[in-house]
């Protein structure tokens, strides 16, 4: 006698309701890290996802755009938006910065409000704070670099207090949470809270992804990294860097031309150095990280250029990915 499948009655059998295995709903959303410069949004941010997606400096305004970086467990999905330090602006390469700011909270799921702890709260603090204290949106009051003792907690608290006319503990949606994102202290917390804010639903990037930025924007970001080592106190803010072209070449090596932009030709001759010194040992360390980035080895070749006031090109800054 021939059995077939179909009398085999898998329906009829019942599985008791304490022996149902129940799948739990993931989470997924974004969350934007917003705040003035060099509170340690970067170190963060890469703390968090467990890669250095976005480089990390003492000068300020090292991040220049908005890069997002994803964290995947098991409750889900978080796409976190490191942006731009907030700031006082002078020219269209800040007005930028401060729009990518702006642009950074419209629609997002939660803000957190990242302080460095260990410094007095200042006219870009009051200004982020005046800007944030009407939303609707969920915010984490992050009190970065407790690791330095957070003496200053008290006046963040107190400006927020201020700005809503309510204590703390009264404000719905609020988060107050001290932390290090260098040391990793209660990070855990942080993502705890950011899940609490976040819709159900599906994830939006595969789980092993941990950042979307173009593979240019992450090069040029790791020369100028560089730069900052060594230039840190003449000219920061006067360099950038533009990837004419990358390529593969001969075998399994990249090829990769930078072009270091500044504004005037003295600062030409600090980056390139005594006979051409400096611009190799930024070529040097930059082409290590590079090859460990893109897992090939690497031909890279630096130019420098002085363009006169490349900060207020508005059609350089927009061929460069600053997007108005």
């Amino acid at each position: 006698m021939v059995v077939k499948k179909a009398a085999i009655r898998k329906k009829s059998v019942k599985v008791p309701e304490e022996n149902k295995v129940i799948k739990p709903r993931l989470k997924c959303g974004f969350a934007s890290i917003v705040g003035r410069p060099n509170t340690g949004k970067s170190t963060l941010l890469n703390y968090i996802v467990g890669e250095k997606i976005s480089i990390v400096s003492d000068v300020p305004q090292t991040t220049r755009k908005m890069i997002r970086g994803v964290y995947t467990d098991h409750r889900g999905q978080i796409v976190f938006i490191d942006t731009p330090g907030w700031h006082i602006g002078r020219d269209h390469l800040d007005r930028y910065m401060n729009q990518a700011c702006v642009n950074a909270i419209d629609g997002v799921d939660c803000i957190i409000h990242a302080v460095d702890s260990s410094e007095r709260v200042g006219e870009e603090e009051r200004r982020i704070v005046s800007r944030l204290k009407n939303e609707k949106i969920p915010i984490i009051m992050a009190l970065n670099k407790i690791d330095l003792k957070g003496k200053f907690i008290p006046e963040y608290v107190e400006l927020w207090e201020t700005a809503r006319g309510k204590p703390v503990a009264g404000m719905d949606n609020f988060v107050l949470l001290p932390l290090s994102g260098r040391d990793g202290i209660q990070v855990e917390q942080l993502l705890a809270s950011v899940f609490s804010f976040l819709p159900e639903g599906p994830m939006l990037y595969e789980p092993d992804i941990v950042t979307d930025v173009p593979r240019k924007q992450v090069v040029a970001d790791t020369i100028r990294e560089k730069l900052f080592m060594f230039t840190r106190q003449e000219l920061p803010h006067s360099i950038a860097v533009e990837i004419e072209e990358m390529r593969p070449a001969k075998g399994k090596t990249t090829y990769i031309r930078a072009v270091i932009l500044v504004e005037r030709q003295t600062q030409k001759e600090i980056v390139i150095g005594n006979k051409g010194a400096l611009l190799k040992q930024v070529g040097s360390l930059a082409r290590t990280d590079l090859e460990v980035l893109l897992e090939t080895k690497v031909f890279l070749e630096l130019f420098v250029k002085s363009r006169k006031n490349w900060r207020d090109d508005h059609n350089l800054l927009t061929d460069m990915g600053y997007s108005f």
